[in-house]
């Protein structure tokens, strides 16, 4: 019996995602594909889910699209179920509509590297290492590359990665605002985990919001950014009552003697 392309465990309010093609470095196979937008539509709409941790299997947390399978049926076979096979993994990571944490447990390659990009929050384990392929391989890039790696890291460094296809480790990565910290890999789920469940505590309403907020501000100019936090923060429906507002004041403060501690 074949194992599922992707699994699902939910714990505390978080669900973890992981991509599970070990042997073939989880390479993202039309079933896989498939299997990630089901699997992000389904938490889209799942109450028990408030944070997402998307991981892989093994060696990788992706090695991109499936070469074995684009070469047995010819790069331009069944194009357009394809293109629009692709364009529905995108959607639906995009517009789950919740916070993702990219654990990236190992090779993010070209596609891979394009699916880490989408997530909200990237932590590394020290044998992560990204790449991006496109020019070396004569394709394109379609799920926003071009566009967020130079965000992330800068144009210059951006240019060099993609212009070379050279490997960036985990050290370079961090040290360039690609992830936000490194982690030994036993380590990595679990420290994902408590930083998800740390989001989970958030006003779930606010929580909505910011994110929307930082992503908007992060498409558009400065200006409409700041215009629309504006009209939001007055319409913002959330509980400030003086009561509400004291005792979140206090779960704060513990929180911060705590992580002093």
């Amino acid at each position: 019996m074949m194992n599922a392309p992707v699994t699902t465990t939910t714990k505390h309010h978080v669900t973890t995602v992981t991509l599970n093609r070990p042997d073939n470095l989880n390479a993202l196979s039309y079933e896989m594909r498939s299997a990630i937008y089901e699997t992000f539509t389904g938490l889209a709409t799942d109450d028990e889910t408030r944070v997402i941790i998307l991981t892989g299997a093994g060696r990788a947390f992706t090695a991109g699209l499936d070469l074995k399978e684009l070469g047995k049926d010819g790069l331009n076979a069944n194009a357009a179920e394809r293109a629009a096979s692709n364009q529905n993994l995108q959607t639906a990571i995009e517009t789950v509509g919740k916070p993702i944490i990219g654990a990236i447990n190992g090779y993010a390659i070209t596609g891979g590297f394009e699916i880490a990009l989408m997530c909200d929050i990237l932590i590394g384990s020290s044998e992560a290492k990204f790449a991006d392929t496109h020019v070396r391989m004569g394709v394109v890039p379609g799920w926003g590359l071009s566009q967020r790696l130079s965000r992330f890291i800068g144009v210059s460094r951006a240019k060099e990665l993609s212009f070379t296809g050279n490997y960036l480790d985990a050290v370079t990565a961090e040290r360039w605002g690609l992830i936000n910290r490194i982690v030994e890999p036993e380590k990595l789920l679990e420290h994902c985990q408590t930083l998800a469940e740390d989001i989970c505590s958030a006003d779930p309403l606010t929580l909505k919001a910011v994110r929307e907020l930082i992503d908007l501000g992060w498409q558009t100019t400065l200006d409409n950014g700041l215009r629309e936090e504006k009209q939001r923060s007055r319409s913002h429906d959330g509980d400030l009552s003086a009561k509400t507002l004291e005792q979140r004041r206090g779960q704060v403060m513990n929180r911060g003697r705590t992580q002093d501690n």
